[in-house]
């Protein structure tokens, strides 16, 4: 667009600028048109689905207790035992279908052999899940 005065001695120049209008009434039906076509792109397909109910089936496995003494004197789960049947037990316990869990509670003075002992005739036997049962008090 060229403004024009009306003094004759003044040179012409020509004024270019940008028009935005048409730009903005594009923009306009562009924002109404996805206005409008948004909500029909989320629409969703009702479907009846079965109802199931499960609870999931959380088996603890067994556990043994083993308590070691400060003298070596061995208990499984609080009854006294000779150390020389402990193979046989554990042996028995490997058997079971579900791998029973061994933990070991140990005197705070016993000594390191007698621990390393149960773990190696336990390990032997096939039982792998070994752990130790601490007392967290300062005392």
């Amino acid at each position: 667009m060229s403004f024009g005065s009306f003094n004759a001695q003044q040179q012409h120049s020509v004024k270019a600028e940008i028009n935005v209008v048409p730009l903005v009434d594009v923009m306009l039906v562009l924002l109404v048109i996805f206005i409008i076509t948004a909500p029909l792109l989320t629409n969703s397909v009702k479907i009846d689905l079965p109802k199931a109910s499960s609870s999931p089936n959380i088996t603890k496995p067994d556990h043994i207790e083993l308590a070691i003494r400060e003298d070596g004197s061995l208990y499984w789960n609080g009854e006294q035992v000779q150390e020389e049947s402990m193979g046989i037990r554990f042996a028995l316990e490997a058997k079971k279908p579900t791998l029973p869990e061994l933990h070991i509670h140990a005197d705070r003075l016993t000594h390191y052999e007698n621990v390393a002992r149960v773990m190696s005739v336990a390990a032997k036997a096939g039982l792998v899940k070994i752990g130790f049962v601490t007392d967290p008090s300062p005392n």
